[in-house]
């Protein structure tokens, strides 16, 4: 019996290890609007917006913001690829409606590496008193 003991305890302690590792994504930091507008002004990161084109016709978006739908990013990534690659080296912060959605992408991508943050919601982004514009 104290043979078969010995001869599982390696497989025992391995399968502790493995249990222990952290699972899913990495958890994504969450930075206040007020922070994202003084990190965007001062060329640290660039603003995402992760909703849909429609959603931000009809409710307007973050001034400085870019908008670069969850749908491409969670699909085959064109327009997010260039975004990345031409933002290299910056924060990027993103936001959505509710900041559910933001949420996913920014640990998204911290878990391939990329300095990101959730800022939230453009509710957020408005409550703060930051500007939002429109688009077509």
């Amino acid at each position: 019996m104290n043979l078969f003991a010995n001869l599982l305890r390696p497989a025992f302690v391995a399968a502790a290890l493995v249990c222990a590792l952290p699972l899913g994504a990495a958890e994504a930091k969450v930075v206040s609007p007020k922070e994202a507008a003084a990190l965007v002004a001062s060329g640290k990161a660039v603003l995402v917006d992760v909703r849909e084109t429609e959603e931000c016709a009809a409710s307007g978006v973050a001034q400085p913001a870019k908008v670069l739908p969850k749908s491409d990013f969670d699909g085959d990534q064109k327009q997010w690829q260039a975004f990345l690659a031409a933002n290299k080296g910056k924060q990027v912060l993103v936001y959505c409606a509710s900041g559910r959605r933001s949420k996913a992408v920014a640990e998204a991508l911290a878990a391939k590496g990329i300095d990101a943050a959730n800022v939230g919601g453009l509710k957020d982004w408005t409550a703060a008193g930051l500007p939002v514009r429109k688009i077509e």
